[in-house]
């Protein structure tokens, strides 16, 4: 009963996006305290899963950026964006079958190797730094719509980032969260003195 009453809040917490792509899953049988798998390409129902006996130990204000980053980094996931290299595979794909109906084996290899590596390097951004980094200021800026400042909802999600580590049993945070709590406390840091009063005699 808790729990749905929690899944209901965090739905209101959503964007509207998100509610109509995310879907939060209660599993307590896992070891993470929210997990999300990368969406597979034209996946549109994209499941948060929470546990919520370890989720139920952390502020609220932690739980609220978790979610939010999840949710912001589920949705900035696009296999199908045009971009340099999703049309670099897409054409890759379409001259690889023309080169294999003129049975031209040379050209279906040169082809096929182009759209693998187009396809991999889609595959890399989807799974980057730069997209975990981008979804953590974009759960910052929902957060700011829903009353916190910029300065509380990174602090917030920089101690839920260290606080997961240490309910889910880990002795150190990964590469990748290290390098998130490096941003998110560039983000709190109040802007200095000086930098403030040019901006307001402008």
């Amino acid at each position: 009963m808790v729990a749905r009453s929690e899944i209901s809040r965090l739905l209101d917490l959503m964007p509207a996006s998100g509610r109509m792509y995310c879907k939060i899953v209660e599993n307590n049988q896992q070891p993470q305290v929210i997990a999300a798998k990368l969406p597979r390409p034209g996946q549109e129902t994209r499941p948060i899963q929470i546990n919520f006996d370890l989720w139920n130990q952390l502020p609220q204000a932690q739980q609220d950026l978790l979610l939010l980053h999840t949710v912001s980094w589920l949705l900035s996931v696009q296999w199908f964006k045009p971009t340099l290299f999703q049309g670099l595979a897409a054409a890759g794909a379409g001259l690889t079958l023309l080169e294999l109906l003129q049975v031209n084996a040379a050209g279906a290899v040169t082809f096929g190797t182009l759209t693998a590596l187009a396809v991999a390097q889609i595959w890399r951004q989807n799974c980057s730094d730069d997209l975990e980094i981008a979804a953590d200021e974009k759960a910052i800026q929902i957060a700011q719509r829903r009353g916190y400042s910029k300065t509380e909802a990174a602090q917030a999600l920089a101690e839920a980032i260290t606080a997961v580590t240490r309910l889910e049993g880990r002795p150190n945070p990964t590469v990748t969260e290290l390098i998130r709590c490096q941003s998110l406390q560039a983000m709190a840091a109040p802007a200095p003195v000086g930098v403030t009063n040019l901006g307001q005699a402008e």
